[in-house]
């Protein structure tokens, strides 16, 4: 189980021949079994707090005596009103429904059970006892008979706030709610703080309302423009490339060409005129100009050389790009794997929401300062929380785990199989029969890895929300500090993690293996890493950046012509969002075939040459870079393989200082949580 293993092994592991698709056994089964153990705790913290009676007390509601509204209560020693028969009463009413808690997110009023809510206004309190004696529902307290409503001095503190507002009752949940968000006014505010005024709030929903089906419309629209991105962007890579070849050059020489002609300029300027002091201040500009002048100069003369070292790498993130569009045409049901994982996902979140609501309504009956009733865990069970919360992030890592794995499977297949008609007939569904049948134990220790290190960095993130404005300048740069140390530490695992899903789907080897073996790879072809988490990464944002851009000019233009309303902009940014959240998700995935093609092609050139016994597995695109490559290096008088390893220490120093660094900064700007960072990379050419 451990990842640590000794010299002997890991020389015997060196030594091992890749087997692609050939062996396959069960891997990190001991996992797998901590995995199914964490999954019953989950299953038994939501058994109990139905159990308990909290499934009741959240769909029916309670009063705030502890009575359950639409059924027979059990007295509670010491609490005035309690274990009343609500048979009749079913809904939850509030005597100040807009009486909010804006920190401890309640509401902060007297509840009871009501047979009916009023739909109507009730301004005064002989509207309140004709609604009573009518409808049967009496919204003043127990204690307080109908006919005493007009006439008993107790009635301003034992009925509702006046006026009370028309509401309705929220579907399954029996819960009184105002019919007007204006209730609402100052919690919205709070949560939206660019609304100043109720008029802006009701503009900004009604140009929602009015505009849902173009909304939905733009929706579908990007959606369709990212599954035609990721079928023609094999086409379109190689220019996509040359231009951004193109843009760095000029961008680099023309900022540098400016930086000198204002250091010029500066220094030609007559300085007569000026005071002593102003002089001064030129003097200093000028300084700091040549200094900018000299740095640029430096960046741009280094940049070049990166270039000039990496230029025909580019061809490999080209040819792996081209690569990559014939997998989706061969195993076009991965262009649907970003659907089945957001399903997963959400019926998880829903499931982890409804049991986090059953928790905050389980517990024991406890009178409260104000005489009323709260339920509350004590003892050891109050900490259930904690480890329903860690049961979030796990189970999530472990479904988009999940997709990695299946991808890689999937990748994997169509890579290894020479004779692309002898492909199974689903590979996507082949993946998931073996990802079921023997890797789950590996995907929830990988997905366990990642859960140990993000609750900490949440936990100071929470730390530092928290504080904000009252530590010291010392506090808050070492909360950041580690808060950035830990983002770093998850990316750099999500990336290994990803290049070890792949490995065991090629080789069957347990995680940690898998993991070593993995990044072995990549240390070796450090200067492909970084071509492809440079170039292909802004390949790919600059496809997202099409889609919505192209999605935000589609609805500019159909907005435009509506005049139901008078404010667009939040319909706007509501389908600019969801565009780059479709882009992001569907390129995530053409990003994901990318980089298990490049680990496979970087194994395919480590243990094959293209001799009879040792023939490439890799598509004819990819033959075209090797064989190109071996002529460059002939031409060269170097001679060998195109996949040279020399420098090893220099390459380790390069994907560690280098590589990840980019493939991080890659992730903080594309930043939607693609499953997976950026991972690959090949040997120098």
């Amino acid at each position: 189980m451990g990842c640590c293993s000794s010299a002997s092994s890991a020389a015997q592991s060196s030594k091992r021949e890749w087997k692609p698709l050939e062996d396959r056994s069960c891997t990190d089964i001991p996992w797998l079994l901590l995995f199914i153990l964490f999954c019953i705790g989950m299953g038994f913290i939501c058994g109990f707090s139905i159990a308990t009676g909290a499934a009741a007390r959240l769909v029916s509601g309670y009063d705030s005596y502890g009575n359950i509204c639409g059924q027979k209560n059990t007295k509670l020693e010491a609490i005035p009103n309690s274990g009343m028969d609500h048979t009749q009463r079913k809904y939850v009413f509030f005597l100040d429904p807009c009486n909010l808690d804006l920190i401890n997110r309640k509401i902060k009023s007297v509840a009871l059970c009501v047979a009916a809510c009023p739909r109507q206004e009730l301004k005064t309190l002989s509207d309140v006892q004709k609604f009573a004696e009518i409808n049967g529902s009496a919204l003043c307290s127990y204690n307080l008979k109908p006919s005493e409503y007009t006439t008993s001095p107790k009635s301003s503190v034992l009925c509702p706030k006046l006026p009370v507002p028309a509401s309705a009752p929220i579907p399954f949940f029996h819960r009184c709610a105002p019919v007007n968000i204006s209730c609402y006014a100052k919690f919205a505010e709070a949560l939206i703080t660019f609304v100043s005024d109720n008029s802006v709030l009701h503009r900004l929903i009604s140009g929602v309302m009015t505009s849902k089906e173009i909304i939905l419309g733009l929706c579908l629209l990007s959606l369709v423009l990212s599954m035609i991105l990721m079928v023609i962007i094999r086409y379109i890579s190689r220019v996509l490339v040359w231009i951004l070849t193109i843009l760095v050059i000029l961008g680099s020489l023309g900022g540098t060409g400016v930086l000198w002609w204002l250091y010029a300029k500066q220094r030609r300027s007559p300085k007569e005129t000026v005071t002593p002091e102003q002089l001064q201040i030129a003097e200093d500009n000028l300084r700091a100009l040549l200094i900018y002048a000299i740095s640029a100069t430096v960046f741009t003369v280094i940049l070049f050389l990166i270039m000039l070292v990496m230029r025909k790498r580019v061809a490999l993130t080209i040819a792996l790009f081209h690569v990559a569009g014939k997998v989706f045409i061969h195993l076009p049901l991965l262009v649907f794997q970003p659907f089945w994982t957001f399903f997963a996902l959400v019926l998880f979140w829903v499931y982890w929401i409804m049991t986090l609501l059953f928790l905050g309504t389980t517990g024991s009956p406890v009178q409260n300062e104000q005489g009323f009733v709260e339920f509350k865990i004590s003892g050891p069970l109050q900490y259930m929380w904690w480890y329903h919360v860690v049961g979030l992030i796990w189970i999530s890592e472990f479904i988009l785990a999940c997709q990695q794995m299946t991808v890689a499977g999937a990748v994997v297949t169509y890579y290894f199989t020479r004779d692309k008609r002898n492909l199974p007939f689903t590979p996507i569904l082949a993946s998931v029969n073996r990802l079921i049948r023997y890797h789950l134990g590996t995907v929830a220790k990988g997905s366990f890895i990642i859960t140990l290190v993000k609750i900490p960095r949440m936990i100071l993130m929470y730390i530092h929300s928290q504080l904000k404005g009252k530590e010291n300048a010392c506090a808050r740069c070492v909360l950041k500090s580690c808060i950035c140390c830990l983002w770093c530490l998850e990316k750099c695992l999500n990336y290994l993690n990803q290049n070890a899903y792949t490995a065991t789907a090629i080789n069957s080897t347990n995680f940690c293996t898998s993991a070593k073996d993995a990044f072995v790879i990549l240390v070796e072809n450090a200067l492909r890493v970084a071509t492809i988490n440079t170039v292909g990464d802004f390949m790919l944002f600059l496809g997202k950046v099409l889609i919505v851009c192209s999605t935000g000019l589609a609805g500019i233009m159909l907005l435009n012509y509506q005049q139901d309303y008078t404010v667009w902009v939040l319909p706007l940014i509501i389908v600019c969002l969801f565009a780059f959240l479709v882009a992001h998700c569907f390129l995530s995935i053409y990003e994901m075939v990318v980089d298990v093609l490049f680990l496979c092609f970087a194994i395919d050139t480590k243990y094959n040459d293209g001799s009879p016994g040792r023939e490439f597995y890799m598509d004819k695109v990819l033959m075209e870079f090797v064989e190109n490559s071996r002529k460059a290096m002939k031409e060269a008088g170097k001679g060998g393989v195109a996949d040279s390893r020399e420098l090893k220490p220099m390459d380790m120093l390069l994907f560690l200082f280098v590589c990840l660094p980019i493939t991080w900064m890659a992730e903080f700007l594309s930043q939607l949580r693609p499953p997976s960072i950026k991972a690959s990379g090949a040997s120098s050419a």
